[in-house]
C-alpha cells in the first residue's frame, strides 16, 4: 500500500486545468483593471467635475493597495487559509467595483479604488503560487504559461476595452463588468481550489514592526514613481519627502526582516540564486517593456495622430503574439529544453525589437510600428515563461506563496520603474532637442528662406486670410517641435534597447535545475 505524505495530501483534488481556469479568471480581470481605466480618466474627470491633479489618484489610489498588498500575500494566506483569503479577495474586488461605478463623488471614487486595489492584490501572487503547487515540476513552465497569458496580455488588452466600453456606454460600466466575472472566479474557486496540507497546519506569528515599515515604504515608494515626472522629481518638496520616508523605512523593513525569526516576507529567498537572478530579470526587463507599452500609445497620439482606439489596435499584434507563444514556450520547456536558451532568446529579441521602435520616424506607417510590436510579443513569451519556471524550481512549497509574492512585487515595481525612467528621459531628450534644433533654425539662411515662402505661397492659396509672417514661424515652430519630440522617443527607445540587452548575460546565471533536485 502506498504511504499517504504531506506531498500528496497537497495535491489538487480537482483536474490542474480546472483549477489554472478558476485562479486566472479573477487574476486576468485584476490585472486588466490596472490599464483599463487609464483611457476612462477624462470622461471621469469631466463626470465628477476633478481637475488633472485630482483624478489621477483614481490610478495612484489603486497602485498604492495593490503595492503593498502583494508581498505580504503568502503571510495572508497563511492567517486566514489561501483558498479563504482568495475568496475574500475577490469577493472586496468585487464589492468595490460595484462601489467604484457608482461613486458619486471623486472622493468616494477614491476611497473605493483603494479598497478595490486591497482586494486585488493578492491576486496575482496566489494564482501564481496555487499553479506552481498544482501543476508537477515538469510542468512549471505550461504553469507559467498560463500565468504570463493572463499578467501580460491584461494591462495590453485594458486600454483597447476600457476606451470601447467608455466611448460605447459610459465610464462607470469600466467597472461594473468587473461583477459578473467576480461571481463567477467565486463559484469556480469554491469547487475547484482547496488548501494543501502545510498551510491548514501553520502556525502563525505577527510581525507588526516588518509590517508597518513595508506598508509605509511601498506606499510612498510607489506614490513616488507615479506622482515624480507630473511633480518634475526632486524640485518637488512632496517628493522629496515621500522620496526619504521610503529609504528609510524599506531599510528598516530589511534589517527588521533579516533579524526576526518570524518575518512577515521571508527575504532570506533571496540566498537561492536562481530566485535572486530571477527577480533582477523581471524586474529590469519588465520595466523596459512596460516602458516602451507606455512610449508608444504617446507617439501615436502625441506625433501621429492616432485615436486612442487605433494605438490600442497597434498594441494588439504583439499581445497575441505573447497569447500564442506562450504555451509553445510552456511546451518545449517540458520537453526538457533548457529555460536559459529560451530566455537568451527571448531577451534578445525583446531588445532587436525595441531597437526597431527607436527608427521609428513621422511617416511610419501603420505596419511598419505593429510589425515591431508583433516581434516584442514574441520575445515576451520567449523571456517571461522561462524565466517564471527557472525562478520558482528550487523553492520549498512551503516558501512559494512568499517567493511568488515577493517576485510579483517586484515585476510590478519593474514596470513603475521603466514607466517613471521613460517619460523622464522623455521629457529631457525632447527638451535637449528642442534647445538644439532652435540654434539651428536661422532666417538669414537660405534653406529656412525657401521654406518659409513655400508655406508662405501653400496659405494664400488654401487661408489666405492666415497668409502672414506670424503664422509661418509658428508652423516652422510647430513642426521643431514634432521633430523634437520624435527624437527623443528615439533617444528614449534606443536606451531601453541596450537595457534590455544588458540583460542577456545575467540570464546565464540561472541554474537548470535537474528531476533529482541537483543543478548544473
Amino acid at each position: 500500500m502506498k504511504a499517504i505524505t504531506s506531498d500528496s495530501l497537497s495535491q489538487p483534488r480537482v483536474n490542474k486545468w480546472l483549477v489554472a481556469i478558476a485562479v486566472m479568471v479573477p487574476t486576468f480581470i485584476e490585472v486588466m483593471d490596472i490599464s483599463v481605466v487609464n483611457v476612462s480618466l477624462p470622461h471621469i474627470q469631466g463626470s465628477l467635475n476633478a481637475g488633472l491633479d485630482e483624478v489621477t489618484w483614481v490610478l495612484t489610489s489603486y497602485l498604492v493597495s495593490n503595492a503593498i498588498i502583494i508581498p505580504i500575500t503568502g503571510w495572508l494566506g497563511g492567517i486566514f487559509g489561501r483558498k479563504r483569503y482568495l475568496l475574500i479577495s475577490i469577493i472586496v474586488f468585487t464589492i468595490s467595483s460595484l462601489a467604484c461605478g457608482a461613486a458619486p463623488t471623486l472622493q468616494v471614487l477614491i476611497v473605493a479604488r483603494i479598497f478595490q486595489g486591497l482586494g486585488g492584490g493578492g491576486l496575482q501572487p496566489l494564482s501564481q503560487a496555487i499553479l506552481l503547487e498544482t501543476f508537477p515540476v515538469a510542468e512549471h513552465g505550461m504553469a507559467m504559461a498560463v500565468f504570463g497569458m493572463g499578467v501580460v496580455l491584461a494591462p495590453i488588452l485594458g486600454p483597447v476595452i476600457g476606451g470601447w466600453i467608455t466611448d460605447t456606454l459610459s465610464w462607470r460600466w469600466v467597472f461594473y463588468i468587473n461583477l459578473p466575472v467576480g461571481f463567477l472566479a467565486i463559484c469556480l474557486v469554491t469547487l475547484f481550489v482547496h488548501d494543501p496540507e502545510y498551510i491548514r497546519h501553520r502556525k502563525i506569528y505577527f510581525d507588526k514592526w516588518g509590517l508597518f515599515f513595508l506598508v509605509v515604504g511601498i506606499g510612498c515608494l510607489q506614490i513616488v514613481l507615479d506622482k515624480g515626472q507630473r511633480e518634475d522629481w526632486f524640485s518637488s518638496h512632496f517628493i522629496v519627502t515621500l522620496s526619504m520616508m521610503a529609504s528609510i523605512s524599506l531599510f528598516l523593513f530589511i534589517m527588521t526582516e533579516m533579524r526576526t525569526p518570524h518575518p512577515v516576507v521571508n527575504l532570506r529567498v533571496f540566498q537561492n540564486r536562481n530566485f535572486f537572478v530571477g527577480n533582477l530579470n523581471i524586474f529590469t526587463g519588465f520595466g523596459c517593456m512596460f516602458g516602451s507599452i507606455v512610449l508608444l500609445p504617446l507617439y501615436l497620439q502625441k506625433l501621429m495622430n492616432y485615436t486612442a482606439f487605433w494605438a490600442g489596435l497597434v498594441l494588439g499584434p504583439g499581445g497575441i503574439a505573447s497569447f500564442f507563444i506562450m504555451p509553445v514556450t510552456g511546451m518545449m520547456l517540458k520537453k526538457g529544453v533548457n529555460p536559459r536558451n529560451l530566455l537568451v532568446l527571448g531577451l534578445m529579441i525583446m531588445a532587436f525589437s525595441i531597437f526597431l521602435m527607436s527608427g521609428f520616424n513621422l511617416k511610419a506607417g501603420f505596419m511598419e510600428i505593429a510589425i515591431p510590436r508583433l516581434i516584442q510579443g514574441l520575445g515576451l513569451g520567449l523571456f517571461f515563461v522561462p524565466l517564471a519556471a527557472a525562478t520558482f524550481v528550487s523553492i520549498p512549497k512551503e516558501q512559494m506563496g512568499n517567493a511568488s509574492g515577493i517576485f510579483n512585487l517586484l515585476r510590478n515595481l519593474g514596470g513603475s520603474f521603466g514607466v517613471a525612467l521613460s517619460t523622464t528621459v522623455l521629457s529631457q531628450r525632447a527638451q535637449f532637442h528642442q534647445n538644439f534644433l532652435v540654434e539651428n533654425v536661422n532666417p538669414y539662411r537660405p534653406a529656412f528662406q525657401i521654406r518659409s515662402e513655400q508655406i508662405l505661397g501653400w496659405l494664400e492659396t488654401h487661408h489666405a486670410e492666415l497668409a502672414n509672417p506670424t503664422t509661418v514661424l509658428a508652423i516652422i515652430y510647430r513642426e521643431l517641435l514634432r521633430q523634437a519630440n520624435m527624437l527623443a522617443f528615439n533617444d528614449t527607445f534606443y536606451l531601453l534597447a541596450c537595457l534590455t540587452a544588458l540583460l542577456v548575460p545575467l540570464a546565464l546565471f540561472l541554474r537548470k535545475e535537474r528531476n533529482t533536485g541537483r543543478s548544473e
